[in-house]
């Protein structure tokens, strides 16, 4: 075992089960809340050749789950026909059940609705639903409220009432869809190891809504990985291709197909990325991808022109970054995250989509929630809210002003210090030698994918390295490359994207603590370590 991977596993605690984990450890189906109540409403509606209507969500975890669903309802011996898939339309919906579900399942006969990835606190919708007699089976992992829709199984580990295993409340909407496949199997509707068949979707769905990747997650990620690399769904295999995804990793999933899914629920419908992963043409799949990849270019070029403008312009003043202009409404949440990352400080990003009418969308860290501070704001705003890291907003022309006062002066009221240590960098190791970074710590470092939330990937400390060259790359000079050299004499190249401009006033001889992680480079056939830079610590 490589060094620098003895000393990982030792300081992260991790043992055999983390590092080969065993699907027969999943945590049984049963275990969910309202499980036994799920199987039995799907076997009655499959013996009665019901209709039934999944509803999900227009994210990628909504898309991913109702395939999920869908596949498993297919292999319980649900007739195709008697399967349809609703998802809400982000412009006209917003999130959750929307009242147009009520008129789609009346309209065609549908007995049966089942939701995923939402409908915890959509009471109203759910009983309107019942005043047609028609059944809802909620399964989700949003927070519940104290009462639960009156459903007929309401499948979501963080009800008030849950006593199972705290595992199961880390699961993404995906994961809720798959313990109904797995509920499926133990009731004999499902032949036993098909199901695991859907976990590249249930791989990607869990890492697109940053799900924490310990316990159910963990082994839902390494064997998710496993059937991604073969995965059956021509529409995957497609726009993996167009992405240039060479090897299934937490990062191509992270930046090259999650984008792509999500790009066509930011700016048209999901309906496209839904299509993707349902075709089992692959002439269809070839054309949805390349209409992905479209919406996925557009998706980029107006977030850069809309992180450019507001760069150009300059910020607005306050310890809460609040701008306003015309953008797509679909890029609002990404606009804002990126100027956490840049300007280090909260976001909140608005477009004009009524007359006078602004909605928007927010990011942020550390101690400054999002969630509390429109609270305060609640009498500036038309309506709005979310988490702490991340909320929703609408807001009256006339009070976009008074509005960001209010922001501005709750963030004072909190006395907050020193917030950007929550976005600074850690290392897990440190090390003055660059020798131990091999192509066998890769092969050992892959065994923890996928990366995410509680398993991040791995980031180390080169003390006192000593810079070699430093130089800028891309047509535009942004990117920066560096050579740095480790005590032990060797160098290694690293890579930085964008990098901050006092990167760039770096010179031979000087001597640095460097934080990096290294990647796998293959170019003509030759594979190396390099490294992607993380950040650059003065040692004075």
């Amino acid at each position: 075992m490589n060094k620098l991977f003895a000393q990982l596993v030792e300081k992260r605690h991790l043992d055999e089960s983390f590092l080969h984990p065993k699907y027969q450890d999943l945590i049984p189906a049963s275990s969910m809340p309202d499980m036994d109540k799920t199987i039995a409403r799907i076997k009655q509606a499959i013996g009665s050749h019901e209709k039934i209507l999944i509803y999900g969500d227009y994210d990628v975890d909504g898309v991913t789950a109702s395939t999920v669903m869908e596949d498993a309802l297919t292999l319980a011996g649900t007739r195709p026909e008697d399967i349809s898939i609703m998802l809400p339309d982000r412009f006209l919906d917003g999130y959750g059940m929307s009242p147009r579900l009520v008129t789609r399942a009346v309209d065609t006969g549908v007995s049966l609705v089942i939701t995923v990835d939402c409908g915890s606190r959509n009471h109203a919708i759910v009983a309107e639903l019942n005043e047609h007699h028609i059944d809802t089976i909620v399964t989700d992992h949003h927070e519940c409220e104290d009462t639960l829709p009156e459903a007929v199984a309401v499948v979501n580990p963080k009800r008030k009432d849950f006593t199972g295993p705290a595992a199961l409340k880390e699961m993404a909407g995906v994961g809720m869809a798959f313990e109904v496949a797995q509920g499926l199997v133990d009731a004999g509707l499902i032949e036993k190891g098909q199901e695991k068949w859907l976990l590249d979707l249930v791989l990607i769905g869990t890492i697109c809504d940053s799900m924490l990747l310990t316990g159910e997650n963990r082994i839902f990620g390494f064997y998710g990985i496993k059937v991604l690399e073969k995965t059956r769904r021509p529409g995957l295999k497609e726009l993996m291709r167009n992405a240039g995804v060479t090897k299934v990793t937490s990062e191509s999933i992270g930046f090259q197909i999650g984008p792509r899914l999500n790009a066509a629920g930011r700016l048209e419908t999901a309906e496209i990325s839904l299509n993707l992963l349902r075709t089992k043409s692959a002439a269809e799949a070839a054309s949805l991808a390349a209409e992905l990849e479209i919406l996925n270019k557009k998706r980029r070029d107006e977030q850069r022109a809309a992180t450019d403008e507001i760069a150009k312009r300059g910020l607005t003043e306050g310890p809460v970054i609040i701008e306003t202009g015309k953008w797509h409404e679909g890029i609002l949440g990404i606009v804002a995250g990126r100027l956490v990352e840049k300007y280090h400080k909260p976001a909140f990003v608005l477009t004009e989509v009524e007359n006078n009418i602004y909605k928007g969308s927010g990011r942020s860290f550390g101690d400054f929630s999002l969630a509390e501070a429109l609270n305060y704001a609640k009498d500036s705003i038309i309506g709005g809210g979310g988490h702490a890291g991340a909320a929703g907003v609408r807001v009256d022309g006339a009070k976009l002003y008074e509005f960001r006062e209010k922001i501005n002066a709750y963030y004072d009221s909190l006395h907050l210090t020193d917030q950007e240590k929550y976005l600074r960098s850690s290392a897990d190791l440190a090390t003055d030698g660059i020798g131990d970074f091999t192509l066998e710590l890769m092969e050992e470092m892959a065994l923890l994918e996928p990366f995410g939330p509680g398993n991040e990937e791995p980031i180390f400390r080169i003390c006192g390295a000593e810079i070699v060259e430093a130089r800028r790359l891309g047509a535009d000079g942004k990117h920066l490359r560096l050579d740095i050299k480790g005590k032990d004499g060797k160098i290694i190249k690293c890579i930085a994207f964008y990098a901050p401009e006092k990167w760039f006033n770096l010179y031979p001889d000087d001597v640095y603590d460097i934080l990096i992680q290294p990647v796998i480079n293959e170019f003509r056939g030759t594979r190396s370590v390099e490294a992607r830079l993380i950040d650059i610590i003065s040692q004075e």
